[in-house]
């Protein structure tokens, strides 16, 4: 590995075959697991995430599994200020961080940083929307070419919800959304190896789910969801509810739709889900994409990695 601080990075859709190329890659490197998944943080929810079983995580050290409660939130930033403090961590101690997951706002939180965006304000946004009913939704989107004309090309002019908060943005801070948005803060400032690991065939990658969803209902997934479902702290609106899967199986436990249906709808969500992933990394700068199933997989990445490992930079 040529650049001793560097960072490597596995992203990839769900049911690609991340968590065997990151296991394999730990046993040539001295590495540790920095998840990168808003699901595999909650306790308790293990079989529908496909969570590294306890077996696999005593191989090597894993980071960021099992840190919330399903009641609770964790947010693109929250996971900023934890990787970075992991992977400043782990490098103290010479090892290398290996970032694997599928939550691309994550990495893209990490990568390119976070905006100072103020916090929506009632009073303002009550106000705007009465403008909006008042004056029409034109003469807001004409207010905004006069304060932030690129945010106005951007937003469609029958956009009121992007339109009103491009206009709170730019009250509230004295900023436009555009200026605001160009100043980032708490980017990875370090060498990054990156690779993508995906099927070479959609058909493939659909299989994949389908198999591990069947696979998922074949243990004791529904035990699983009814635990969470018997609580009275949880709701369908929280995002620990809101994972693939779950969803599902929450909707099949509230009588809401048949075994059959929920089979169904979980695996099209599934499919849903790793469609935005190879959206987001299609369009993702500096990537080694390798093929699910591809035996020279482990090599072709250390191949790689003889080479000296750039900053991220969204440019390339």
């Amino acid at each position: 590995m040529q650049s001793k601080d560097a960072v490597i990075a596995i992203y990839g859709p769900t049911a690609s075959g991340k968590t065997a190329l990151s296991l394999a890659l730990c046993k040539q490197l001295d590495c540790e697991i920095i998840s990168v998944d808003s699901a595999l943080i909650y306790r308790g929810m293990d079989i529908g995430t496909a969570k590294p079983s306890a077996e696999e995580q005593a191989q090597v050290p894993h980071h960021l599994l099992d840190i919330r409660d399903p009641a609770e939130t964790y947010s693109a930033a929250d996971f900023q200020k934890d990787a970075l403090a992991l992977i400043e961590d782990i490098h103290q101690r010479d090892k290398v961080p290996l970032l694997v997951g599928g939550t691309m706002l994550y990495f893209k939180a990490l990568l390119e940083g976070l905006s100072h965006l103020p916090e929506s304000d009632v009073s303002v946004r009550e106000r705007l929307s009465a403008d909006w009913h008042d004056k029409g939704l034109a003469e807001l989107h004409k207010q905004l070419q006069e304060v932030d004309p690129v945010s106005a090309e951007r937003i469609h002019p029958n956009d009121p919800q992007r339109i009103i908060r491009a206009l709170e943005v730019y009250e509230l801070a004295g900023k436009s959304l555009t200026e605001l948005t160009r100043e980032r803060y708490g980017q990875l400032d370090k060498p990054i190896y990156q690779f993508a690991v995906a099927p070479a065939e959609r058909e493939v990658l659909h299989q994949r789910i389908e198999q591990r969803f069947d696979q998922m209902l074949a243990q004791p997934f529904e035990d699983e969801v009814k635990k969470l479902f018997d609580r009275d702290d949880l709701h369908p609106d929280l995002p620990s509810v809101r994972s693939v899967g779950y969803r599902q199986m929450w909707q099949y436990l509230a009588g809401e739709l048949s075994y059959d249906e929920m089979r169904e709808r979980g695996i099209i969500a599934t499919r849903q889900l790793a469609k935005r992933q190879m959206t987001w990394l299609r369009g993702w700068p500096g990537v080694h994409w390798l093929t699910t199933g591809d035996t020279d997989m482990e090599a072709k990445v250390l191949r790689v990695m003889q080479q000296p490992a750039k900053k991220f930079d969204r440019q390339d």
